[in-house]
Order: structure tokens, then C-alpha cells, then sequence
């Protein structure tokens, strides 16, 4: 068990997971806008048993998926998150980091503030050399988020989902990269 850091930036605050946050988790991941990408709306029940899970590794890694607060307003905004890439893939062992907002913050740069300072973690704290990006090839707001990290992807490192099946629009994917600052 690792104690949590919390990480700040000027509007948001990155930090462990509350037993009150499991609704708003849960209203995030039944908004079809927000689930687009991710298969469609999850049901409650699926929400409860991921906010579990991935609460449990944060904890017991220190790094993973933070719950992002505004540092003046909502107490539950979206989510940040660093982890090992958790299946294989021609790129894997990689480490990755990922974003989720509900749809209401879209459009605030919270996903560009709050992974600029997941990745300076990664690179400081955790001595990732390189963190990845990735999702699917039709989304485009999140490669958008990736440009602006200062990732950067090659055509070549595209791949298909390898937990999609083939067919599944939703298969293909990009891949971005960053390195860590010399």
C-alpha cells in the first residue's frame, strides 16, 4: 500500500478515489457522448465494480486513476490516469496515460491541465522515460488533447484494439507518444 499523492494544478487537484464519487463515476460512464469511444453507456453495475478496482490500484500503487476535483467547484470532474498498458500489443510493456470527463466539463482544457501534470508525475516521481496515448482512430477530441501533451504519433505504431473484435468500428487505434524531457 502506497499513500496516494495528490497532484495540483492551477484549477484542478488529481487525488484519491471517495466513497461519494461512485455516483457521479457511475452518471459519467451512462452518458452515451461520454462512452462513445469506449463501447456505449456502462451499466451501474459495471461502474461500481471498475471504481473498485481501479481504486484498489491506485492505492496499491500510488499511481493510476485519479478522480479530478475543481479546485473551486466540482468535487467530482472527471478522471486522470497513468497505468501499465494492461494487454499486449506490438508496443507493449508500455506505460499509458488516459483522461474521462463528464460531458458538462468538456471543452475547459481540464483534460490538457490535468494530464500535463499526470505526465510531469510519471516522468519526475515514477521515471517513466515514455508514456503513451492511445484510442480510437475516429477520435479525434482526444487526439487533439494528445497534440497539445506534445505527443507525437507514427502512422507505423497504429494497431488494432486487440480486446475489440474484428469489425468492431471502434478496432482500429492510434497510438501517440511523449518522452521524457532530457
Amino acid at each position: 500500500m502506497f499513500a496516494v499523492p495528490t497532484i495540483e494544478t492551477v484549477r484542478l487537484r488529481l487525488r484519491p478515489w471517495r466513497d461519494e464519487d461512485v455516483d457521479a463515476w457511475a452518471a459519467m460512464n451512462a452518458d452515451p457522448r461520454v462512452t462513445e469511444f469506449l463501447g456505449g453507456p456502462y451499466p451501474r453495475v459495471r461502474s461500481e465494480v471498475s471504481a473498485r478496482r481501479i481504486r484498489a490500484q491506485l492505492e496499491a500503487n500510488g499511481y493510476g486513476w485519479w478522480v479530478v476535483e475543481e479546485r473551486d467547484g466540482a468535487p467530482f470532474a472527471g478522471i486522470i490516469a497513468l497505468q501499465e498498458v494492461p494487454y499486449d500489443t506490438p508496443f507493449t510493456p508500455a506505460n499509458e496515460i488516459g483522461w474521462r470527463f463528464p460531458f458538462e466539463r468538456w471543452g475547459r482544457g481540464y483534460a490538457t491541465e490535468g494530464a500535463r501534470a499526470a505526465l510531469e508525475f510519471a516522468h519526475a516521481k515514477l521515471g517513466w522515460d515514455e508514456v503513451v496515448a492511445l484510442t480510437a482512430a475516429t477520435n479525434v477530441r482526444s487526439q487533439r488533447v494528445m497534440e497539445r501533451l506534445g505527443m507525437t504519433r507514427d502512422p507505423a505504431d497504429d494497431f488494432d484494439h486487440p480486446m475489440l473484435e474484428p469489425g468492431d468500428p471502434l478496432r482500429p487505434h492510434v497510438l501517440y507518444r511523449v518522452r521524457r524531457p532530457r
